[in-house]
């Protein structure tokens, strides 16, 4: 029987050594797809990025295309999927005006969501938001639109003055006030919604990475009646989190949909 010492360890990686390794940061480093013939900044996440866009245009023109009054099939999925994005997430967060914004939401929500999702698909499998250029990139151009709204409503001096330097509020409090207000709205705002997007699914695909290694490594790789158990534990554990991950994928798309609309709203409605 193996003793402590000569037992594999959880934080090493199987490559050749004998040892079990842990799957980390390898995971999300990917080369070009086929050096020599494409250019080297085509990789599997850029693909991954392309197909993502490509379902969504084709989801919208099988749902929205030629509309049933009785809606069926995709078109009734389309519709479901419309409605939630306008009832929980534009009119709450942007009111009124929530309905003219729907061309920008729900491309966006479902865009995300098809990222996500990604980490699902067999063979494909790594959320195209596990990169945090991603993430980043989609919260600049939400955070972009709030600041143009915001000027084009405000003004750029009236935006500022709002922002830090709100009416009510004794002289010497601005001091304070208006430095964290500015550091708020110009660099944490966008940084804590791609951050939070990239961490979620670079973690959930961590995790579910390693349970399906360890499945595999103590089920067929080197298969012994100790480690049986802890097979069996990576199989269910992978089954488990794969249904969790997709209920997280969807969340976090939410989740970004609804902070890109908390920033609209509050765009276009300063005073509240």
């Amino acid at each position: 029987m193996p003793t402590a010492s000569s037992a594999p360890s959880v934080s090493a990686l199987a490559s050749g050594s004998g040892e079990f390794r842990a799957p980390g940061g390898e995971l999300f480093e990917w080369g070009p797809l086929w050096p020599g013939v494409l250019p080297d900044w085509i990789t599997k996440p850029v693909l991954l990025i392309v197909l993502s866009a490509v379902a969504v245009v084709v989801f919208a023109w099988r749902a929205f295309g030629r509309p049933e009054l009785v809606p069926r099939g995709v078109q009734n999925v389309g519709e479901i999927g419309y409605l939630f994005v306008r009832d929980q997430i534009a009119r709450p967060m942007i009111g009124k005006d929530g309905d003219r914004w729907m061309p920008f939401l729900l491309p966006l929500f479902l865009f995300v969501l098809a990222m996500n999702l990604m980490g699902d698909v067999p063979v494909l499998q790594l959320p195209a938001t596990s990169h945090f250029a991603m993430p980043l990139l989609l919260a600049l151009v939400c955070y972009a639109l709030y600041l143009v709204i915001s000027v084009r409503r405000q003004g750029f001096a009236g935006y500022f003055r709002n922002i830090m330097f709100p009416p009510g509020l004794p002289v010497w409090v601005y001091v304070f006030y208006a430095p964290i207000e500015l550091l708020q709205h110009l660099v944490l705002r966008p940084f804590t919604q791609s951050v939070r997007l990239f961490a979620n699914m670079f973690a959930g695909h961590i995790l579910l990475a390693f349970f399906a290694t360890v499945a595999w490594w103590f089920l067929l790789e080197k298969p012994t009646v100790a480690g049986f158990g802890l097979g069996v534990v990576g199989v269910l554990m992978s089954v488990v989190l794969t249904a969790f991950e997709i209920f997280v994928q969807v969340l976090q798309a939410y989740i970004f949909t609804l902070l890109a609309a908390s920033y609209i709203g509050g765009a276009l409605h300063p005073d509240h």
